[in-house]
């Protein structure tokens, strides 16, 4: 079967040898992927912060934000699998980018939503028109398919291995690649 093509909806998995510490053992969610380029949010990065520090308003909720990326750390997104909110852009199988946020920030204040449902980044990862392709042409990344059971009930730390071993064949070797060979 020919390896998948990047996509909205689609994962991006970085290879154990990719050598960028943006993004070693990371996995990119793709929001949007066309002729002008490719946005992404790292779903396995977590950060020291919770939302509460980045809010005017803080919620009762505190959820942790995750690092989606080395762009323009100073934004917020969220990844959810909410359909009931407005403004809510598809971008997979249950899985919803954006929305209306205020909507968002009521539901989780009186308990509507939870941690399971919805996750929270800052920054973002992009790539300029051409850019991926040339990177997956280097190998620097696999593309898999997901599904918002996979991405929100997959613990964080063992998201990079799980998703790999679901792969199953050569990916699953490659998730037992160690993170610095120079140490077996």
């Amino acid at each position: 079967m020919p390896p998948l093509k990047p996509a909205q909806g689609k994962l991006l998995i970085a290879e154990p040898t990719l050598g960028d510490p943006n993004f070693e053992r990371s996995v990119v969610f793709l929001c949007e992927h066309n002729e002008q380029g490719t946005f992404g949010l790292v779903f396995n990065q977590t950060t020291n912060l919770h939302l509460n520090d980045v809010l005017k308003e803080p919620v009762v909720t505190n959820m942790p934000l995750y690092l989606g990326g080395p762009v323009e750390q100073n934004t917020l997104h969220f990844l959810h699998r909410l359909s009931f909110i407005e403004d809510a852009v598809p971008v997979g199988d249950n899985l919803y980018w954006s929305g209306d946020f205020e909507q968002i920030m009521s539901m989780l204040n009186v308990g509507k939503i939870t941690e399971r449902d919805l996750r929270f980044f800052i920054g973002y990862s992009g790539w300029s028109a051409g850019q991926l392709d040339e990177e997956l042409s280097k190998n620097a990344w696999i593309v898999s398919d997901t599904d918002a059971g996979f991405i929100f009930d997959t613990p964080v730390d063992q998201f990079w291995r799980a998703v790999l071993r679901k792969m199953g064949g050569e990916y699953r070797v490659k998730s037992h690649y160690p993170t610095d060979p120079r140490l077996n």
